[in-house]
């Protein structure tokens, strides 16, 4: 395994969008300083196609999870099967769970009861919760509030574009906010306004590939290894010096992604 740079926390990488070059990316990601990624699973009943690509590849980790476009087809996986899942040894984390209402593809009602059923076995597991929220914000708030006053659990906001009000409520409950290649578009300044008010302790990086390329990839497909730019460009935006955002947010992923063997050994802070 490469030495462990960076991490992409949330890529996509059983998609088919990777079949003809998995092998190849991986390698990439590696040559690029990504020294770990977490393939997220977005459907339960594909989560053999996610496990097998971690189990595959040494730097690969999986989540168990039902996307909320998902939820009308798989509300009614309990949460403690999603325990259950979470056992095998690559899996670790929960989700990616949440509310989108950008897209009309699943009762507001089916994705808020899936929500809950997966924070319920991330408290339960101690593993994070990947939170997906877009065009939600306060049902999303509601919910985390509401579900943290019966007892704290991990969870990363992923692939943040919500408001700021968003973001202060997600680090209040304890959470962290993680920024994808969207932070380096141009037309990002608000975003990159937000990221900075997240303590440096809070932040994570993923590419949510293979959608959301980084400049100068935007509009082809995205990989594991552009999470450098998307790195370089918020450490930038930031003021901060690459390789100390890069520590840090590597850091950041080994204390929340806690079941993940941090393989820096000495050189981890």
């Amino acid at each position: 395994m490469t030495r462990c740079l960076l991490v992409d926390s949330h890529c996509h990488l059983d998609f088919p969008d990777f079949d003809a070059d998995r092998d190849a990316l991986i390698e990439r990601a590696h040559a690029a300083g990504v020294g770990l990624m977490v393939s997220i699973c977005t459907q339960v009943v594909n989560r053999d196609r996610v496990l097998a690509i971690a189990e595959r590849y040494p730097s690969v980790y999986a989540s168990i999870g039902t996307h909320p476009l998902n939820a009308a087809e798989e509300d009614e996986v309990p949460a403690a099967e999603l325990v259950r899942l979470s056992q095998h040894p690559r899996v670790v984390a929960i989700g990616e769970a949440g509310l989108d209402y950008h897209y009309d593809r699943a009762p507001h009602d089916r994705q808020e009861r899936v929500f809950r059923q997966h924070i319920a076995a991330a408290r339960e597991t101690g593993l994070p919760l990947v939170i997906h929220a877009r065009d939600a914000d306060a049902d999303v708030e509601r919910i985390l509030r509401d579900e943290t006053g019966k007892g704290a659990f991990p969870f990363v906001l992923h692939c943040f574009t919500a408001g700021p009000e968003l973001a202060a409520a997600g680090i209040e409950l304890g959470g962290m906010v993680s920024f994808s290649g969207i932070v380096a578009f141009k037309n990002s300044a608000e975003l990159r306004a937000i990221a900075a008010s997240v303590p440096l302790d809070r932040i994570l990086v993923e590419t949510d590939a293979p959608y959301l390329a980084p400049p100068p990839y935007r509009g082809k497909r995205n990989e594991p290894a552009f999470v450098r730019n998307t790195a370089e460009a918020l450490a930038d935006a930031l003021g901060i010096e690459f390789e100390r955002f890069a520590r840090q947010t590597t850091d950041n992923f080994f204390r929340l992604f806690s079941k993940v063997p941090d393989p820096r050994g000495d050189a981890a802070e």
